[in-house]
């Protein structure tokens, strides 16, 4: 009787889920028996085999949502200050700082 280690059972395991192969040929092409296969899939498919990936992913996305989170943050704050911030003006008698906005009537004159 052949001792297989971790790695092998679980390569092999990982195979059977995701290579669409039936279990007799992944079986047939690793040299091992099918109930040995089906022993294998029920002691390591509730592992970390396939939840790593996903728990990686969802590592990710609430990294990802902080990091969205913090910027629109910073966003508004920056927003709020040029709004509430005093106009002032510039060495060429522009303004800046606020919004300021002008009558329509005064762009129409020709």
């Amino acid at each position: 009787m052949i001792k297989h280690s971790e790695e092998f059972k679980q390569e092999a395991v990982r195979i059977a889920l995701t290579s669409g192969l039936p279990r007799e040929r992944v079986a047939a092409d690793l040299g091992i028996g099918k109930s040995t296969l089906g022993k294998w899939l029920a002691q390591y498919r509730p592992t970390d085999l396939t939840s790593a990936p996903q728990a990686d992913l969802a590592r990710e996305n609430e990294r990802l949502r902080l990091e969205n989170r913090v910027l629109k943050e910073e966003r508004d704050i920056l927003k709020n200050c040029r709004r509430q911030g005093p106009p002032v003006c510039g060495r060429n008698g522009s303004w800046y700082g606020s919004v300021r906005r002008v009558a329509a009537d005064s762009l129409l004159e020709v």
